[in-house]
């Protein structure tokens, strides 16, 4: 059989510790001419300044496949469950109510 034919498959480990994931409603995102660096962030009231969470660096292709995969996703997303509301439309505040963040 021709290699090429062949559909590749990776073998993924997810561990009980990651399968429970990290919730994060802010991401920061920064790049570099070599790498994009994400930081996700759980922003909630009344912690004035809040720990990032996880950070993900990758190349620039690596991000761009991620945003095009997020764009697919999305779609699939919304043809399902209708139309995510943009966040700037919404009534609640981002500081929650809360004291605003400092750096």
């Amino acid at each position: 059989m021709d290699n090429q034919n062949q559909e590749q498959q990776i073998n993924i480990e997810l561990t009980e510790e990651m399968a429970d994931g990290t919730y994060a409603n802010l991401a920061i995102i920064n790049h570099s001419f070599a790498e994009f660096v994400v930081d996700y962030i759980n922003l909630m009231p009344g912690i004035p300044k809040p720990k990032v969470k996880s950070r993900i660096i990758m190349t620039p292709q690596h991000a761009k496949k991620f945003m095009l995969a997020m764009i697919d996703n999305i779609k699939r997303y919304e043809s399902q469950f209708g139309v995510i509301k943009d966040p700037e439309q919404n009534s609640l505040p981002f500081t929650f109510g809360g004291p605003t963040a400092e750096a």
